[in-house]
This record gives structure tokens, sequence and C-alpha cells, in this order.
């Protein structure tokens, strides 16, 4: 019988820590719904300030795309919730069988124990019981047993009622579940034909966009030249930086070796001085060989706190600010083609939309070692470590080369494009390579 008791209370055990383990895996996809959710409604309030432009744009394509990418998101999440549903319920079923069976082998149990102390419920047969010992000590053994078998017939009334209490419980949660599970289902179904609604909502803008197609060509045209023009004075200030901390690592260098070697010098000659002192005509001892440094990664590195710099810019990838406090991208990284269109482009950052004249802001702790003009609009390049974070398309910038700047500081305002929006061109590059920046900055 304390087997059975065990079995059950593991079992109640078991189903707690179950459910705890799904609550939590659930609340997390909850708030993962709830995220998304809140990502859909700023684009959408996004979308209602670009469709006070009469004439559809790149920018408000971007923000289709990525409403549509977050709708299937969010039905992706609706599944993985339907998922654990049906997991929960399923799981509810096998152990609502398993009680089912436990609790008709605790009845059949019970009700042969009632049985037999019906058949022996005779005062004079447990006396006799009792009296037929053969000692005093057998006696009191026989009064404990019929006293442990009354408390057996109640446990095993106590184990009915809790088996059955638990089983009430694990039908009315399969109810419950069931019920949520159709909840989900319609749900989800909800979410796929807003789907199907924002879908037509974009091939209404890419066949609006088709039609302006020479006038979008012209403009991705600027602004490959104007990219270009961006790539060769970064470069050109990256190489000058790159010049810059060579030299100051030979430097460096340089005076590290001419402190090793006076060191060294001086030991020897007081060592050959406590030789000569101790024992004439001994042979000078050895300098020391001292072990080849290894060869710094990047030159930045060898500058002063240049690598503590880069470590701390690389830990914090995935969580760094954006440089504009609203706005979406426009255009991402690398390789590019505008849907119904032939046109194609190569972008060396990101194009981000973002309100006129809006402040941008440096993103890292660094150094501005470049604000430079193209095409008319000023462009700063500032260091971290060996990244370097460039801020383009500015109406105007707000700091001067040599300047130290902190995280969040302003360095100039976003320029206007040819839809009256304001867009900034934002890179990031390791040296002279440029890097995909959204993975680098918070999600939104």
């Amino acid at each position: 019988m304390q087997r059975i008791v065990l079995f059950l209370t593991l079992l109640a055990g078991i189903a707690v820590m179950h459910s705890t383990a799904q609550a939590q895996t659930r609340s997390d996809l909850e708030r993962q719904r709830a995220e998304i959710q809140r990502e859909i409604q700023e684009v959408k309030n996004s979308l209602d300030q670009t469709k006070k432009n009469r004439k559809e744009s790149l920018g408000q394509l971007a923000l289709l795309q990525r409403k549509l990418k977050l709708r299937e998101a969010a039905i992706k999440n609706i599944s993985s919730q339907i998922s654990y549903i049906e997991s929960d319920i399923d799981k509810s079923r096998e152990e609502i069988d398993r009680l089912k069976g436990d609790l008709d082998t605790l009845k059949l149990q019970y009700e042969k124990s009632i049985a037999y102390a019906y058949k022996n419920r005779n005062n004079y047969d447990f006396l006799n019981f009792i009296f037929s010992a053969s000692s005093f000590n057998d006696a009191l053994k026989r009064v404990e047993y019929l006293r442990s078998y009354r408390s057996y017939r109640e446990q095993q009334s106590e184990a009915i009622l809790n088996t059955q209490t638990l089983l009430q419980k694990k039908i009315s949660g399969l109810e419950l579940s069931r019920k949520e599970k159709d909840q989900a289902l319609t749900k989800q179904e909800k979410e796929k034909m807003v789907l199907v609604d924002e879908k037509k909502e974009q091939d209404v803008v890419v066949n609006k966009l088709r039609s302006r197609e020479k006038e979008l060509s012209s403009e991705l045209n600027a602004k490959q030249k104007a990219d270009n023009k961006l790539r060769a004075s970064i470069k050109a200030a990256i190489d000058r930086e790159i010049r810059i901390a060579r030299q100051k690592a030979l430097e460096e260098e340089k005076k590290a070796k001419a402190a090793a070697a006076l060191a060294a010098a001086k030991k020897e000659t007081t060592v050959k001085k406590e030789a000569d002192a101790n024992a004439p005509g001994a042979v000078a001892a050895k300098t020391e060989e001292r072990p080849a440094t290894e060869a710094s990664k990047s030159v930045f590195d060898a500058t002063p706190g240049g690598e503590i710099i880069s470590d701390n810019f690389e830990k914090n990838k995935g969580k760094l600010p954006w440089p504009i406090d609203k706005g979406n991208i426009k255009i991402n990284f690398g390789t590019y083609s505008i849907p119904g269109t032939r046109l194609r482009g190569t972008n060396p950052g990101l194009t981000m939309e973002t309100e006129e004249g809006a402040l941008v802001k440096a993103i890292f702790d660094g150094e501005v070692v470049s604000v430079f003009d193209v095409e008319g609009e000023s462009n700063v390049l500032v260091r971290h470590g060996k990244y370097f974070t460039t801020y383009g398309n500015l109406s105007s910038s707000s700091v001067s080369k040599g300047q130290k700047v902190k995280a969040g500081q302003a360095v100039g305002r976003a320029g206007v494009n040819s839809d009256g929006n304001g867009e900034i061109e934002f890179l990031l590059l390791i040296e002279n390579k440029n890097l995909d920046p959204a993975a680098w900055i918070r999600r939104r």
C-alpha cells in the first residue's frame, strides 16, 4: 500500500514539474508573441506616416516586407503554442488512462479488504485471534497487526479519494487545453487572413513601383555612385589610420627594445662584476633570451587601449543601439533587389529612413577620425579600436576630427532623400572590411 501512495505522490510531483516547465516555455512564447505584435504596431505607425506621401517609395516597400515577416513570425509563434498544447493534451490523456488503471486497482484491493473485514466482523473472532497467541509478545504483535490492518483500510480509502480528485483535475485540465487549442487555431486563421491581405497590399505597392522603374533606377544609380565615393573616402581615411597606427606601433617597439637592451646591459654588467669579484676569470653569465611576442591580430590592437576597446565593442554585438531614435531600415546590407523590377544593387551598410533633421548618434565610445563631404552631404567616421562606424548622408555634423565621443552622443543630423524623408547611410567596418550592421545593433 505504501508503494502505491508513494507512486501517486511521485506522479503528482512529476505532473507539477512538467506543467511548470511547460508554463515557462509557453510563457516565453507568449512574451515573444506580445513583442511581435508590438513590432507590427510600430511598423503600422511608420506606414501611416509614409502613406502621407502620394507616391509609393522603397521605404514603404521595406516596411511592408518587414510587416510580412513579422506576421509570418506571429503565425509560426502560434503554431509553436499549438504544438505545446497538443503535447500537453497527449500527456494528459496518458495520465488520465494511468490514473483510471490505478483507481481500478485501488478499488479492487479495497473491496477485498472490506469483504475480509465483513467476514470477520464478530468481536469473538478478534478476541479469539488475540487470546490464541502462544505468548504475551505474540498477542501484542497480533493487536498491532489488527491496528495496522485498520490503518491500511483507511489509507486505501484516502488513496482512492486522492486519485479520484487528481483524475478529475486532469480531466478538467484536458477540457481547458482543448478549448485553448481551439482558440489558438481560430487566432492562427485570423492571422493567416491578415497575411493574405498584407501580401495584396505589398503587391499593389510593387506594381506602382514597377511603373516608376526608370525613376527608381536613376535614384539607385545615384546612390551607387555616392556609395562608391563614400567607400573610397572611408578607405582613404582608414588606410591613413592604419599607417599612423603602424608608425606608433614601430615607435613603441623601438622604445621597448631600447629599454630591454638597456636593462640587459645593466644586468650583464652587474653579473660580470659579481663574477670578477667572486671567481676571477669566470665566464660572464649569458643574457636571458626573451620569448618572441605573438603578433597582434590588428595593428589597432597594438595601440594603447586599442585591444580593450575592440574587445568591448565585440562583447556588445547584437546589443548596440541604433544611430537614430526613430526609423526603419530602407535598404539592407549587401546585395538587394526590388521585387517586380529588374533593379539590383549592393549596399555597403544600412540605408535608414527617419524624420528629416533627426539627430544621428554614435553607437559606441570612440574617436572621430574623419569628417568629410560626399555629394554635398556630411559624413562622420568614428573609430572604436579596430572597428569603424560611418554616419553618412548628414545635413550637418556636430563633431570634428580628433574629438572623443560617447555612445549616444549626437554626431550630426539626418539629410533628406528624394521622397522628402530623413535618411542616413550607416556603415560598420573592421579595418577595411564591411560588416552587416544589422547583426550588431539591437533588434527593434
